[in-house]
């Protein structure tokens, strides 16, 4: 069985202090960062369902909020910062440089794992620090948010949206004819853009563990080494 262990952390980036919480398995393949999409934080139901099962698969996960206590007041009433795509992907390769400079977990191989808004800040940082990230996941991604970064992205891609999610669905593929790097686009028949349906949602966690544990685990001793 596998043992886990459970921290919480605080994340020093240029201009804020993030809390994060690290679930980290005995002799992890690597390491999955989520980014939430608009309005959620760390704390995401869906996002620590699908973290639990990504940890059953000998993933360790970082679960961050990408705005400061404040910014996060400020957002619930006017919405101002979710869709800021720029600041939130600053503060996620800020996230990154961090997790480089760090003696324990350094040495493993990194995946993203972003949903809505979270899944542009995902691929822009991926762009931005392609020898950090190795496979990146959108759940319900508003993807096309990424704009010019899209064909610098060089991690392999998997999109994951919902048969009944027509509007993200439309946008995911115009996203794949974008991307230069191995990609794919999952549709999970049924599912809404929250994967609210019965199963839609551990769908998602097969089809992003399978993808990270590929990705991750090809990367392993390379990264590692």
């Amino acid at each position: 069985m596998q043992t886990i262990a459970s921290r919480t952390l605080t994340l020093t980036v240029s201009d804020a202090e993030l809390a994060a919480d690290l679930l980290l398995p005995d002799d992890a393949i690597g390491l999955v960062v989520f980014a939430h999409g608009s309005g959620s934080s760390r704390f995401s139901p869906r996002n620590r369902q699908v973290a639990d099962y990504f940890n059953e698969l000998g993933l360790a996960t970082l679960l961050f909020d990408l705005l400061t206590e404040q910014e996060e007041r400020v957002d619930r009433l006017s919405a101002e910062y979710r869709f800021d795509i720029p600041r939130l992907s600053q503060r996620l390769a800020g996230v990154l440089d961090w997790l480089a400079g760090n003696t324990e977990l350094g040495a493993l191989p990194i995946g993203l794992f972003g949903a809505s808004t979270g899944a542009a800040a995902a691929l822009i940082a991926a762009a931005q620090r392609p020898q950090a990230v190795h496979a990146v996941v959108c759940r319900g991604g508003r993807s096309d948010l990424a704009g010019a970064a899209l064909p610098k992205v060089a991690a392999p891609t998997l999109q994951i949206v919902g048969g009944q999610d027509p509007q993200v669905l439309r946008l995911n593929r115009e996203v794949s004819q974008q991307l230069q790097c191995e990609q794919q686009l999952a549709v999970v028949p049924g599912a809404t853009h929250l994967f609210e349906e019965p199963d839609a949602l551990e769908q998602v966690a097969l089809l992003a563990g399978d993808w990270f544990c590929r990705h991750l685990r090809a990367n392993h001793g390379r990264h590692a080494g």
